[in-house]
């Protein structure tokens, strides 16, 4: 994908071509990812149900102590993955600078 092709303030749709090498560039992804709104409220069902049913807690040292569950990640960046956000112009450099593994559908 050129860089050049990312329009702000419309909704454009990605797909990830290729695994990314480096940790940070699949981070970057993954979290552009996130910002879909079934993902969104996914991981806000998840917290509600990590808060009300999987955090334990007892007690430790005479204080009530929770032993949290783990985050689940809910997208990965991997060749294939496919996500639709809105282009604002706060996220076109971070866009920009993933270019070279996404592709606009």
């Amino acid at each position: 994908m050129s860089p050049d092709t990312i329009t702000p303030n419309s909704t454009m749709t990605f797909t990830v071509t290729a695994s990314p090498k480096r940790k940070a560039v699949s981070k970057t992804i993954e979290r552009l990812m996130g910002m879909q709104t079934d993902v969104q409220r996914g991981r806000s069902k998840l917290a509600t149900q990590r808060r009300l049913k999987d955090n334990v807690t007892y007690i430790r040292a005479g204080r009530p102590w929770v032993n949290r569950k783990r985050l689940t990640k809910l997208v990965r960046a991997e060749p294939g993955a496919t996500f639709s956000i809105h282009v604002t112009p706060q996220i076109v450099d971070d866009l920009r600078s993933v270019a070279s593994y996404l592709e606009t559908a």
